[in-house]
């Protein structure tokens, strides 16, 4: 199972329907009640899914196969390669608009996640009375001008369009409304958790191949485009490359500010590391002193989830769900603010009872949240009460 942080794509991949094989999951479905078929389902993945998105919606196509529901997942073949939806005992299907619109045509309920791949489900429902469920997982647009104004006739179409939009945080599900969704309810986002035992990597190893044997190490993830924060994160490391010894700052991630960032770290010698997409993220932030994530729009941070789950302290900005999914477990700076930014890293650098204190605050905030099974119950009980609307 490959649902790491990110990930590199190796797979050679066809481009047909295939059946279900070689799942963890028994492919014998349980009876149905009342002599029901079993409930078909088709979860929707839109070109440019975060890893939170996938990682989400193969542990939503495990706990529904194995509850006898028959899943098919639409996804770019990407995404398939990384997150092995037929491991999970669904079937995978490209998303070509001629292949997702056959495949919605025999699903009972279509569920697409984040808003371009619900605009993507919409256009390939209509005319048929299948009900949609969008899940907002933040990736909505939010630029300015006429981009945003597109952006926002985007966020109504799919509102309006769903049967229920589930938001990942309070703040979405308030978005949802606003833009005129019939039903919309918070449904947080469980992320299955990394590799542990044999398969974890000696933290130690990790910094010594990162060259941060004596120095601290600090680590954010995500893809290189701008609403990630990147180069307010490079503003803030011109503040702390004054320390003795300086932090080294990695960032696994991959995307089209990489030449912009890679000039400006050069130019202006910041301890950072570009290191491009890491299929070994999660084992990276386990051996970091601090994650940081500097993002300008986000709802539950899957780096953020990870990094509270094994103890590693984190310094965020508060926007969008994270001040939600964190609670105490992490310490909080306003958006934009390189200052602020710097001031917490260095401080939590300086003060290592604090960071001891984060640890365990985080681990007990990340044991609030819901669990894998948890998120499927609530996803299949939507499920149901669609079916019975149809009755």
């Amino acid at each position: 199972m490959r649902t790491g942080i990110l990930g590199d794509v190796s797979d050679s991949l066809t481009l047909e329907l295939r059946p279900v094989s070689s799942s963890p999951v028994s492919t014998s479905l349980p009876a149905q009640p009342y002599g029901r078929p079993p409930l078909r389902t088709v979860q929707v993945l839109g070109d440019g899914a975060g890893a939170g998105s996938c990682a989400h919606v193969r542990s939503l196509a495990t706990g529904l196969a194995a509850r006898g529901v028959r899943v098919t997942v639409c996804a770019p073949v990407q995404a398939e390669g990384e997150y092995d939806f037929t491991g999970a005992g669904a079937e995978f299907a490209p998303d070509a608009v001629s292949v997702l619109r056959a495949a919605c045509a025999g699903a009972d309920v279509v569920h697409a996640h984040g808003v371009r791949a619900g605009l993507r489900a919409a256009l390939a429902m209509r005319g048929r009375r299948v009900p949609l469920v969008v899940s907002w997982h933040g990736d909505g647009p939010t630029q300015a001008g006429a981009l945003g104004r597109l952006g926002r006739v985007l966020e109504r179409h799919v509102a309006r369009a769903a049967a229920v939009v589930l938001g990942a945080s309070s703040d979405l599900v308030d978005l949802a409304r606003l833009r005129g969704a019939r039903d919309a309810r918070l449904a947080p986002v469980a992320v299955p958790a990394g590799p542990a035992g044999p398969e974890a990597a000696d933290p130690g190893k990790v910094r010594a191949e990162l060259g941060a044997v004596e120095r601290p190490l600090l680590i954010t993830v995500g893809s290189l485009v701008p609403h990630r924060g990147h180069s307010l994160l490079l503003d803030a490391a011109r503040e702390w490359r004054t320390l003795e010894p300086a932090p080294l700052l990695v960032i696994a991630g991959e995307g089209p500010l990489r030449a912009e960032l890679s000039r400006r770290i050069q130019a202006e010698g910041l301890p950072v590391r570009l290191l491009g997409r890491r299929r070994d993220a999660a084992q990276l932030l386990a051996a970091a002193d601090l994650a940081v994530l500097p993002s300008r729009r986000v709802a539950r941070a899957l780096l953020a989830q990870e990094a509270l789950r094994v103890g590693v302290p984190l310094v965020a900005t508060a926007v969008g769900g994270v001040p939600e999914l964190v609670g105490e477990g992490a310490v909080l700076v306003p958006p934009g603010d390189a200052a602020a930014l710097a001031s917490a890293v260095t401080g939590l650098l300086a003060d290592p009872e604090r960071r001891a204190a984060l640890a365990v605050a985080g681990r007990a905030q990340a044991a609030t949240w819901p669990s894998e099974d948890d998120t499927v119950a609530q996803v299949l009980s939507v499920y149901d009460e669609l079916m019975e609307r149809r009755r």
